[in-house]
């Protein structure tokens, strides 16, 4: 009976640890959106070509920078669904972080059709509660 209740003790302590070990999550404004401005829904491009980001009701903050509604840009490149938005989004060739606060990128990418998509970060890459993610675009490049 004593090691039911000294696991039981053990279990809940671990528990409340890796619970307290979550960051939570950056609050968004109600009000902010993200969105590509450039190039439209459907556009034709080049091979090389440039994204402009618009963002709302927020402003941009370089990645460390811990301050009440900022983030920053991280573009989503030909992702078929979102990686997951309670974590810092992983850096690869399909998320590409612009931890400087940069409102605008040059891509290359191979003829074809490609989908775009920004989702907002905070100080730690983590997207907000409620995230703020852009609507997805397709470019067929040329």
């Amino acid at each position: 009976m004593k090691r039911k209740k000294i696991l039981m003790v053990l279990v809940c302590m671990g528990l409340a640890t890796s619970a307290l070990a979550q960051p939570a999550l950056s609050p968004s404004p109600t009000n902010a959106k993200v969105s590509i401005s450039e190039p439209s829904n459907n556009a034709v491009v080049a091979t090389t070509f440039t994204v402009k980001f618009a963002l709302s009701g927020m402003e941009l903050a370089p990645a460390g920078t811990q301050k009440e509604n900022t983030g920053h840009h991280h573009l989503l490149v030909d992702m078929a669904t979102l990686p997951e938005l309670t974590q810092p989004l992983a850096v690869s060739d399909h998320i590409l972080h612009f931890g400087k606060g940069q409102t605008e990128t040059t891509l290359t990418l191979a003829p074809g059709k490609h989908t775009l998509q920004l989702v907002l970060g905070d100080y730690a890459h983590v997207p907000h509660n409620k995230p703020l993610i852009s609507e997805k675009i397709t470019v067929n490049v040329k």
